[in-house]
């Protein structure tokens, strides 16, 4: 493969991504969420880092530490089926009545495929995003960050495989987080 064609396999790759990009922020904003459910790998990894603010030079604890400590989120398939089926129920409290959402994602930005651009088995991207929620007469929220994902290759489609939500602000003023990102 030339160098043309290789540049040509990446756009066509990139731009299928941010295609299955936009369709998920399209359905969750509906709130189809079983077909958002199976768009997750069933070894999905959905993890929501808390951020400190921190003194210059010590940027190493900004973000606190998978594993080790607390995170907003740190989920699998099983909890993320879990919270669908909460708010499926009509009664809950958090989402009586619903919020109104828009899901904005750009700058999606393919940063490897394996094992290639041509034959992506999986692929790691970055995006940013903007979430704007408004719930009852007062109450919303203006959410802005970046996300990093895995996204793996099953049959004709992607399914997210990990995904790593990363907050620009380190004060949540929302009341509740039980919307997905």
């Amino acid at each position: 493969m030339n160098d043309q064609d290789d540049r040509i396999a990446r756009l066509l790759l990139a731009q299928d991504v941010a295609e299955f990009l936009y369709r998920e922020a399209e359905i969750l904003d509906e709130r189809r969420y079983e077909e958002w459910l199976a768009l997750l790998a069933d070894d999905i990894r959905y993890w929501m880092p808390m951020r400190r603010n921190v003194k210059f030079g010590e940027g190493e604890r900004e973000f606190t530490r998978a594993g080790t400590d607390i995170a907003w989120f740190d989920e699998g398939k099983d909890t993320l089926t879990r919270r669908v089926r909460q708010i499926q129920t009509g009664i809950h409290w958090a989402e009586e009545p619903q919020s109104r959402i828009a899901h904005l994602v750009s700058n999606v930005q393919v940063v490897e495929a394996s094992p290639s651009a041509t034959e992506p088995h999986e692929v790691a991207v970055k995006c940013r995003f903007l979430i704007y929620r408004n719930r009852v007469e007062t109450e919303t929220d203006i959410l802005v960050g970046k996300r990093e994902d895995t996204l793996r290759r099953v049959a004709n489609d992607w399914q997210i495989a990990r995904r790593t939500i990363i907050l620009d602000q380190s004060v949540l003023l929302s009341k509740n987080l039980t919307f997905f990102f």
